[in-house]
């Protein structure tokens, strides 16, 4: 493989999984902090729905052993590792008898085909509208107009989400405002089915484009100006090479690399979800799912998509890595 060797690869395998064993250990140890007791705290929000549970505290304790907090916290550690190794996340502590890996399947469809298509397009646009500030040949109005679209970057996602709740679902009443699809409509690959996803991701996804984009549009435009005045540009320029090549072939072409690493890190960080703005509209994706666990204190719901998170982010800061050498040629692992 091009750039490529055998040692280099056999240590970032070796930084791989030594990532995920401290990210699993650090979302093992993290929830054990906060105060409380899970199963306690389940127990009393059947007390608070029924006015009384009899054999409360028996309960407790048999619901302890059945999820394995009545252990050493060396025992829970090293049955915790088993689990996630064999990605069997165990019942989760405020649905049982749902289990965690069950639930992370109903919910992970969602948040992937919402953000990565939003992170996707504002990634594009983003980048698209920095080369177009940093490129000495853009027309002067239009990058008057371009420095327009980063007017929200500085407003949180979930903000936009309720300017955009408010405006275009209870104002104009083009979108509906919350939910995923309407109800009484049957899953599957049919038109009505279809046609209702779309229409409902459709506010989520604008505001996490709208409010995201800015940041991908700055550091374009930063790569852009210090790709200007390379050797590579004024040979370019003198070969009198069109103008468009030059802009896409030599100027974005090597502007972009950093990007595609932030963008790696987005697309495998896309399994945790985005938490607020899934909560504003109740969008049953992880980030939704995630805040479910939190407010429950849920320790197997939130052990078990932390960790999905810490796997596909490693995962893909390990595939991008491999692939710097064929992006960019300049680039080899190899001794010289």
């Amino acid at each position: 493989m091009r750039g490529l060797t055998l040692g280099y690869l056999v240590r970032r395998l070796g930084m791989f999984f030594l990532t995920i064993w401290l990210g699993a250990t650090i979302i093992f140890i993290v929830p054990r902090l906060a105060p409380g007791d899970p199963v306690a705290a389940m127990v009393t929000r059947l007390q608070a729905q029924s006015g009384y549970v009899e054999g409360s505290a028996e309960m407790i304790e048999a619901w302890r052993a059945r999820f394995g907090l009545d252990g050493p916290i060396y025992v829970q550690y090293v049955n915790y590792l088993r689990s996630v190794l064999t990605f069997n996340l165990g019942f989760s502590l405020s649905s049982f008898p749902s289990r965690v890996e069950e639930m992370i399947a109903q919910a992970l469809p969602w948040t992937v085909g919402l953000l990565s298509v939003a992170t996707i397009i504002s990634f594009v646009i983003g980048n698209a509208i920095g080369a177009l500030l940093a490129w000495r040949r853009t027309p002067a109005a239009l990058r008057a107009i371009l420095p327009l679209s980063f007017t929200f970057t500085s407003i949180p996602f979930f903000m936009l989400a309720i300017l955009f709740i408010y405006v275009f679902a209870f104002g104009l009443r083009w979108f509906p405002p919350f939910g995923a699809y309407g109800r009484g409509l049957v899953k599957g690959f049919n038109w009505p089915f279809i046609k209702s996803v779309v229409e409902h991701g459709v506010l989520p996804a604008f505001s996490i484009v709208v409010a995201s984009m800015g940041f991908w549009g700055l550091g374009m435009r930063g790569m852009m100006i210090t790709t200007d005045g390379e050797d590579y540009m004024i040979l370019a320029q003198a070969k009198g090479l069109r103008p468009a090549r030059i802009f896409w072939n030599y100027g974005i072409r090597n502007a972009v690399l950093p990007q595609f690493t932030a963008l790696a890190l987005s697309l495998g960080g896309i399994v945790g979800g985005s938490t607020l703005v899934e909560y504003v509209f109740a969008y049953p994706g992880m980030g939704y799912l995630l805040y479910q666990g939190i407010v429950n204190n849920d320790y197997t719901l939130i052990q078990g998509i932390v960790f999905m998170l810490i796997v596909t982010t490693a995962t893909a800061v390990f595939i991008i890595d491999l692939l710097y050498p064929f992006i960019d040629p300049r680039i080899s692992y190899q001794k010289r």
